[in-house]
């Protein structure tokens, strides 16, 4: 007897539904599973007769033919499990089986018919409902993230029984169903850190607020203890709060790196990804055998926060280059590519100095040629996409002292929101949502600059030594700080705070 099930494969961010075809025929024995599988498929029988065993049924004796269709398409991980034994039960008649083409089913099995979690629910359970299926039976730690999906059923099960009786004896199974905005809501806000801990610092302060406007890129520079990575960690609690589309896109992302955790269903906060310096090309940009998403794409929409920059490998910097300017990452291999988004906030972090110090402090020990060979760790087209620059003192122990507590990040993200009402009004007719974003055109239509304007960054680039590529990255800057004080045109004193964002054009870091 012939039955088809249906499953899902992930190819990229997206899902494609898979059909697998099962046959079992009484002249001969056998167990044959075609389709590109890989080999935890292949290992698949081993799983599903133990398990099948445990509850009272088993694979019978005769041939049985497998097939996972599309043929050309690799398919991979233990996810299909639970569909092949059903599909195994049903061809075998132990099963009924009209109504198996009405859902997607998928899962891990353990040995005791157990059913393990798996990775993509979101994008499969969006497949689903698009292609018009009642419902889908997953693993029970997998049904909040699949019930974001409206207008689809989703099952939780946690025995194959469940699964075997529901089919076969009409036991109904428990329905998962939640208000996906209404969870949403109630965790837009919940972050762990807050601006009002900083103790000092209001100049970077000021710049973190600048960077997170505009959508700039920023890099610290201070010796160590000065606050760099308590600042960076408090950025998205400033950033606007995600969008529905926003959440939707990062939470698929999560759900095929398997990231969301048992008890999460939707991202509400925007990510903050901060990977150790020893991580290698793939694992930062994405990659792999099978290909999975990188940190860079796991920091879509949100933050990616790179403590100790220099001590990156060259490389590994290297290739966030074009990412940083498309947006997104593609992984060619020879018979397909996949692309995954890479929209993020890249916030840096680095000492000035070998020793920690900057060149004037008198704890420095690092001499001139070993600073010199400590900054050419950067390259100069990675930092010409850094829009901000900004030198982070040490905090005096007035400061520390001080019971009073700083500005709240609430306070903060009320003038970036404005700010960002002021772009999203000004590129509406454009594909650009923030300052950073803009190209030569655009910063020569809406970065128009009067005399004074003028003549203080010319004045600037030649006492300063600042490089040509900081000329636009300053007009980038002065946009959003007059979009900050809710200005439609830049003034002198905006261009004059940009300038002071650019420390590492200065002749004192490129003697």
């Amino acid at each position: 007897m012939l039955v088809k099930i249906f499953g899902s494969a992930i190819h990229g961010v997206s899902a494609q539904t898979i059909t697998i075809e099962v046959n079992v025929d009484t002249g001969g024995v056998g167990y044959h599973l075609v389709g590109l599988p890989d080999n935890a498929i292949k290992e698949s029988s081993y799983r599903i007769n133990a398990a099948l065993k445990n509850v009272g049924y088993k694979i019978p004796g005769k041939k049985i033919t497998i097939n996972m269709a599309p043929a050309d398409l690799r398919k991979e991980g233990s996810a299909y499990d639970l569909s092949i034994a059903i599909g195994i039960l049903a061809a075998s008649d132990l099963i009924k089986a009209e109504n198996l083409e009405k859902y997607i089913i998928m899962g891990e099995l353990s040995l005791d018919g157990g059913l393990q979690p798996i990775k993509g629910v979101l994008p499969i359970a969006i497949k689903a409902r698009e292609e018009g299926f009642k419902g889908i039976i997953l693993p029970k730690q997998n049904v909040r993230e699949a019930a974001i999906v409206n207008n689809l059923e989703v099952y939780g099960v946690e025995n194959i029984k469940q699964v075997i009786d529901f089919f076969n004896e009409d036991i109904p199974l428990e329905r998962t169903e939640f208000d996906t905005r209404k969870e949403f809501q109630e965790k837009i806000d919940h972050f762990p850190f807050d601006f009002s801990e900083v103790k000092g610092q209001e100049t970077a302060k000021r710049a973190m607020e600048v960077a997170a406007a505009g959508g700039h890129n920023i890099i610290l520079i201070g010796p160590p203890g000065s606050g760099k990575t308590m600042l960076a960690k408090r950025v998205p609690s400033i950033l606007p709060p995600l969008t529905m589309k926003e959440a939707l896109e990062t939470t698929k992302i999560h759900s095929v790196a398997g990231k969301m955790g048992a008890n999460n269903s939707l991202m509400t906060v925007r990510p903050f990804r901060s990977p150790h310096h020893t991580i290698s090309d793939v694992a930062l940009v994405g990659g792999g055998s099978y290909p999975q998403p990188g940190e860079i794409s796991l920091a879509h929409n949100g933050v990616l926060f790179l403590d100790e920059m220099p001590e990156f490998k060259r490389t590994v910097l290297e290739v966030m280059r074009q990412p940083l300017e498309d947006r997104e990452v593609t992984i060619s291999r020879a018979r397909f590519s996949v692309n995954y988004p890479a929209s993020f906030m890249l916030v840096a972090s680095m000492n000035p100095s070998p020793s920690g110090y900057f060149p004037d402090d008198p704890n420095n020990t690092s001499s001139q040629f070993e600073m010199q060979r400590y900054m050419n760790k950067l390259s100069g087209p990675l930092l010409d996409r850094i829009d901000i620059h900004i030198e982070v003192q040490k905090v005096e122990f007035e400061q520390l002292s001080d019971r009073r507590k700083g500005e709240s990040s609430i306070a903060i993200r009320e003038r970036v929101l404005k700010a960002r009402e002021m772009q999203n009004v000004r590129y509406q007719d454009l594909d650009i949502s923030y300052n950073a974003q803009i190209g030569p055109k655009e910063i020569e239509k809406y970065c128009e600059l009067n005399e004074d304007s003028k003549n203080l960054i010319k004045n600037a680039m030649e006492k300063l030594n600042l490089s040509a590529r900081a000329y636009d990255r300053i007009l980038k800057v002065s946009r959003t700080i007059a979009d900050l004080e809710q200005s439609e045109h830049i003034l002198s004193h905006h261009i004059s705070e940009a300038i002071q964002y650019r420390s590492l054009d200065r002749e004192f870091w490129n003697a």
